[in-house]
C-alpha cells in the first residue's frame, strides 16, 4: 500500500514516526490502495472540523473517506491536541500518534463508532492492530474498555439467544421464520465484525452454536429418566450430556461464521451457504453421525417448497435457504453490492426451480389410487418403557406374557384381516434364537415385527418377517446403532446395552396377499440418514420403519423424527409404512404427506394401503454427488465475487 505523508506543521518531524509501517498495518491487503497523512496544528484541525463536520472546536484525527477500493482518502493529525490527550494519559506522543492512524485507517475502510456495537467493533480492531506494533491497548482499564467488555458479553449474550430461537423453526413448533432471522441477526453481527483468527472466530460464533445445539438437542437426555432404575445409574450423567451437546454444537455450527469470516461481499454468501451445508454433509456421517434437523426441515409445512427436496435433497434445499438468508443480510449491508443482488437472484432461482420440480414430485405421488397393494395394519401398542422393564425373572416372565396377548389382540382387532401386520421396534418380549415364530401363525398373516435376536453369540436389534404358518422368512438386523443406548462408544462409555451391527442397505421381498411385495427395512434412526436404506438400482413399494420413542415420550425428539421420515419420504420417492411404540405411527405418502396416524401415546391400529413409489432426481444422484455440486457452485460464486469485486 502507498502511504503519502505530508508535514505542513515542521514540529512533527522530530518525532521520527514510521507513518508508512503503521498505516500498513490497519489497512486493506490490497496492492496499489492509496491513503494521504497530513500532519497539522490545531487550527487547521479545527477549521477542517467546523467546515466539513460542523463542529466548532479541534480534535485529534479526521478522516475523509473518498469510497473507493484503492484511493482509500485522507488522514489529519493535529499535533497540538495529540500531544496534550497522550501527556493527559502518561503515553508517548508517538504511541497516541499511531493510534490515530490506525483509527483514521479504518475510518476509510467504513469502520465506526457512533453506536455502541460498531464502536466494540471498531475498538477491538484498534487493539488488535496496535498489538501487532507492539504497542499496548489504549482503552485497558479505562470507562471505554469496560464497556467494551459489557459489549462483548451482552453480544455473546444475543448470539446464544438467536441460537435458541433458531431451533423454534422445527417441530412441534414449525416457525419457520424463527431460524431464518436468527441465523441472519447471528450472520449479520459476525459478518460485521472486524477479521480475526480462527481460535477468536471460532469463540465468537460459539454462543450461537452452543444454543443451537442444546436447544434442538436436549430431549435425547430424557431418555435417562424414562425407568426408574436406569435413572439412578445414568442421571449423572445429564450435566456432563448437556456440556458435551454445547461444545458439539459450539465448534460444529461455528464453522460456517468462522468461514464466512475469512471471505468478504459476496463471496461470503457462497462461502457460508457452502460451509453450513458441508457440516451437514459431514454430519451424516463423522464419527456415529446425526443429521438431525436439516435447515431444509422448517419447510414441511410448505409441500410445494418442502418437496424441491425430491430434487434437490435436503442438503441442496438447506443450502439453497441458507444462502438466501445471507445474501439478504449482505444485501441489508451494502444495498449497492451488485454482486449480491447477482447471488440473491441466483438462489432464487433455484428455490423456484426445485418448487417447479416439488410439484411434479406430488403429483407422481398421488398417480396411484390409495387403494392399491396389500392392505397394511399397523400397530401402537403404547406400552410405556418402564412397563416393559423388570430385574426380576418371574416378574419379566409374566409381564413379557402379558404383552404378547395385548399385541395379539390388537393384531386382531376388527372383522377384517390385514394381509401384513407391522409391528413396532422391540416388540417382540423374547429373544428370536431360531427360525420360528408362533406369534404370526396365531394371527394367521404375515408379520412384521421388531424383536431381539441371538445367534453367533451376539444380540441384533432385528426387524423379523413371519409368515402365516409361524416360520421366519426374513430377517434385517439393525446396522446403524445408536450410541449410548445399543453400544458404548469407545467401549469405555455407558450404555444399557451392547449389540451388534447389521450388514446395511437391502430390501426385503415377501409374498403378501399372493402378491410380491418389495420393501426396504429401517430400524428406528437409521431413517435419518439420506442414502443409507435403499441399495441401488432398487425399487421397493415402500420403505417400513419399526422405532420405540417411548423413550423420549412428548419431547420436540419425537416430533422431528417424524419429520426426518417424511424427509426421507420425499428425497426417495417411496412412502413409508411407520410403526412407532409409543408414537407417533403413520403412513407416509412419497410427497412426504402424513395420510393417517396415531398420536404419541395413544394405543391403537392403523390399516392403509401405500402407494406412488417412483424414482427421484435425488435418490438417482446421491448425497455425495450433491455435495460436490454444491461445493463445485460455491467455489464458482465466491471466485466470481471476489474477482468483480477486483
Amino acid at each position: 500500500m502507498k502511504v503519502y505523508v505530508n508535514y505542513d506543521d515542521a514540529r512533527w518531524e522530530k518525532y521520527n514516526i514510521d507513518f508508512r509501517r503503521i498505516a500498513a498495518a490497519a489497512g486493506p491487503r490490497r496492492r496499489g490502495a492509496e491513503v494521504s497523512i497530513t500532519l497539522v496544528d490545531d487550527e487547521t484541525i479545527h477549521r477542517l472540523n467546523k467546515e466539513y463536520r460542523n463542529m466548532d472546536k479541534p480534535t485529534n484525527v479526521l478522516s475523509f473517506e473518498l469510497g473507493d477500493d484503492l484511493l482509500l482518502g485522507d488522514i489529519y493529525i493535529s499535533l497540538d491536541t495529540v500531544a496534550r490527550e497522550a501527556k493527559a494519559t502518561g503515553i508517548s506522543v508517538a504511541e497516541h500518534t499511531a493510534h490515530m492512524i490506525v483509527h483514521g485507517m479504518l475510518h476509510l475502510q467504513g469502520y465506526d463508532h457512533i453506536h455502541d456495537d460498531e464502536a466494540a467493533v471498531m475498538e477491538s480492531r484498534e487493539v488488535d492492530v496496535l498489538k501487532s506494533l507492539g504497542i499496548k491497548n489504549p482503552y485497558e482499564d479505562a470507562p471505554g474498555e469496560r464497556t467494551g467488555r459489557m459489549r462483548h458479553v451482552l453480544r455473546a449474550l444475543f448470539l446464544a439467544v438467536a441460537g435458541g430461537v433458531a431451533s423454534l423453526g422445527f417441530a412441534p413448533f414449525h416457525l419457520w421464520a424463527a431460524p431464518i432471522v436468527a441465523i441472519g441477526a447471528a450472520f449479520w453481527i459476525l459478518a460485521s465484525m472486524p477479521r480475526a483468527g480462527v481460535m477468536r472466530s471460532f469463540l465468537r460464533a460459539a454462543p450461537f452454536g452452543a444454543a443451537y445445539s442444546i436447544a434442538m438437542f436436549w430431549w435425547a437426555l430424557s431418555s435417562i429418566y424414562v425407568v426408574p432404575e436406569l435413572a439412578q445409574q445414568f442421571a449423572v450423567w445429564t450435566v456432563p450430556g448437556l456440556i458435551g451437546l454445547g461444545l458439539a454444537g459450539a465448534i460444529v455450527f461455528a464453522i460456517p461464521f468462522v468461514a464466512a469470516a475469512r471471505a468478504s461481499g459476496a463471496a461470503r454468501i457462497f462461502v457460508f451457504a457452502g460451509a453450513w451445508t458441508a457440516v451437514l454433509w459431514a454430519r451424516e456421517w463423522m464419527f456415529t453421525g446425526f443429521p438431525w434437523n436439516p435447515i431444509a426441515n422448517i419447510t414441511l409445512p410448505m409441500p410445494i417448497v418442502a418437496n424441491s427436496m425430491a430434487l434437490y435433497g435436503a442438503i441442496g434445499l438447506t443450502f439453497i435457504i441458507v444462502g438466501i438468508i445471507a445474501a439478504t443480510v449482505q444485501i441489508m449491508r451494502n444495498k449497492k453490492c451488485a454482486m449480491c443482488w447477482i447471488s440473491w437472484a441466483a438462489f432464487i432461482l433455484m428455490l423456484c426451480a426445485g418448487i417447479a420440480y416439488g410439484r411434479h414430485n406430488i403429483y407422481k405421488a398421488a398417480a396411484m389410487p390409495d387403494t392399491y397393494g396389500p392392505s397394511i395394519r399397523v400397530v401402537q401398542p403404547a406400552t410405556s418403557q418402564d412397563q416393559k422393564m423388570s430385574y426380576s425373572r418371574d416378574a419379566a416372565l409374566e409381564r413379557a406374557e402379558r404383552n404378547v396377548r395385548n399385541l395379539l389382540a390388537l393384531g386382531a382387532e376388527g372383522d377384517s384381516r390385514p394381509d401384513l401386520i407391522v409391528y413396532p421396534e422391540t416388540t417382540y418380549p423374547f429373544v428370536i434364537t431360531d427360525g420360528d415364530m408362533p406369534f404370526s401363525k396365531i394371527l394367521d398373516t404375515t408379520v412384521v415385527l421388531g424383536a431381539t435376536s441371538y445367534r453367533d453369540g451376539r444380540l441384533y436389534n432385528s426387524m423379523i418377517v413371519a409368515d402365516a404358518d409361524g416360520r421366519i422368512v426374513r430377517a434385517y438386523d439393525k446396522a446403524h446403532l445408536v450410541p449410548f443406548g445399543e453400544y458404548g462408544p469407545l467401549g469405555i462409555m455407558p450404555s444399557p446395552a451392547n449389540l451388534a451391527h447389521g450388514d446395511g442397505a437391502a430390501v426385503l421381498d415377501i409374498n403378501v396377499g399372493g402378491n410380491k411385495f418389495i420393501f426396504a427395512p429401517a430400524i428406528c434412526y437409521e431413517i435419518i440418514f439420506s442414502d443409507s436404506l435403499i441399495p441401488t438400482g432398487a425399487m421397493p413399494d415402500a420403505i417400513i420403519n419399526i422405532t420405540n420413542d417411548t423413550w423420549f415420550g412428548n419431547t420436540p425428539g419425537t416430533y422431528q423424527h417424524l419429520d426426518m421420515v417424511r424427509r426421507y419420504a420425499i428425497e426417495s420417492g417411496v412412502p413409508v409404512v411407520r410403526a412407532n411404540y409409543s408414537g407417533i405411527s403413520a403412513f407416509i405418502a412419497s410427497d412426504g404427506g402424513v395420510e393417517s396416524m396415531i398420536p404419541i401415546g395413544r394405543t391403537g391400529v392403523l390399516d392403509g394401503h401405500v402407494h406412488g413409489a417412483h424414482m427421484t432426481v435425488y435418490r438417482l444422484l446421491g448425497r455425495d454427488a450433491w455435495m460436490v455440486i454444491i461445493l463445485l457452485v460455491s467455489c464458482f460464486g465466491a471466485v466470481v465475487s471476489m474477482r468483480r469485486r477486483g
